[in-house]
């Protein structure tokens, strides 16, 4: 690979990178990513030691330990042109030098561990409750802008569920799944579903305040959807992309859904910082359970 221009890794004064603001020496092998940037401290406090604090534009990140493993937290903003960015910049900071702009003999890969909130799609999952996505199928179109071959499940299950939508629609949906490891080894226990990305809160959700929607009926569709046992469980903004993004870096992802509304039901929290805090310790204690 040639050297990497000026133009394309875009570092700060300080030899940090353009975004996030950080050294490769900031980062964890294992980082906790959240949506909201005043979450960062709210998985942070949790930790033992906190060696490092550091924030630019909505990516705030915090990294420390405890019990002796060393964790990132780290916040991306809304949306999966924000995974973009993060993604992209956390494999620039382990996996290339960026004095020589040359990428590392040894290429290292993450653990990526998303902690976010999300709507229930089905009447049977509770509000207050943490869904594990297996599979997301992304609305979005960042995947479609990367070179990515799918397995032979997921690609089944994408022909499948285009099927069932309108041409008149003009979607084009993408699939990507979490890492088989980590679902087993962090995920086991929890509701397991997939889950849809969608880029935006409002229509791209099928919700209609005053602007129509031009896809009035795919909110039931994706309600109806089953395909060999599997169906979506839950909407948010991010995980597609998290998990496109890393199988094509090689590394691992897995993302945990905190549901604080039911869209069947039309149900919203009544403690929605209590669920999230209690998610949060949930969590940490799979992962420091993990690398005991």
């Amino acid at each position: 690979m040639n050297r990497i221009a000026e133009t394309e890794l875009i570092l700060n004064a300080d030899g940090s990178l353009y975004h996030l603001n950080l050294l490769p020496d900031d980062v964890a092998d294992t980082i906790i990513t959240v949506g909201d940037p005043a979450r960062v401290a709210e998985v942070s406090k949790y930790f033992d030691h906190i060696e490092l604090k550091k924030s630019k534009r909505e990516y705030v990140t915090h990294t420390g330990s405890i019990g002796g493993k060393r964790l990132t937290v780290l916040s991306t903003g809304i949306g999966t042109g924000n995974i973009d960015i993060v993604l992209n910049e956390l494999d620039l900071l382990v996996n290339i030098d960026l004095q020589s702009r040359l990428p590392k003999m040894q290429l290292r890969s993450l653990n990526i561990i998303r902690l976010g909130t999300s709507g229930a799609i089905q009447a049977d999952i509770a509000i207050d409750s943490l869904v594990v996505s297996t599979e997301a199928i992304g609305f979005d179109t960042l995947m479609q802008y990367y070179e990515r071959k799918l397995s032979e499940p997921e690609e089944k299950l994408l022909i499948a569920f285009k099927k069932v939508l309108p041409e008149n629609y003009r979607l084009s949906p993408y699939i990507a799944s979490a890492d088989t490891l980590l679902i087993n080894k962090i995920g086991r226990g929890f509701q397991q579903g997939i889950c849809v990305t969608a880029p935006g809160f409002y229509a791209p959700q099928g919700r209609e305040v005053r602007a129509n929607s031009a896809t009035p009926e795919l909110m039931r569709l994706i309600q109806d959807f089953k395909f060999n046992g599997q169906r979506f469980t839950n909407l948010e903004m991010e995980t597609a992309g998290i998990y496109g993004l890393a199988s094509v870096l090689g590394h691992k992802a897995i993302s945990f859904n905190v549901i604080l509304a039911n869209r069947l039901t039309q149900t919203f929290s009544k403690q929605p910082e209590k669920i999230m805090d209690k998610s949060i310790k949930q969590v940490l204690e799979r992962l420091t359970a993990l690398y005991k």
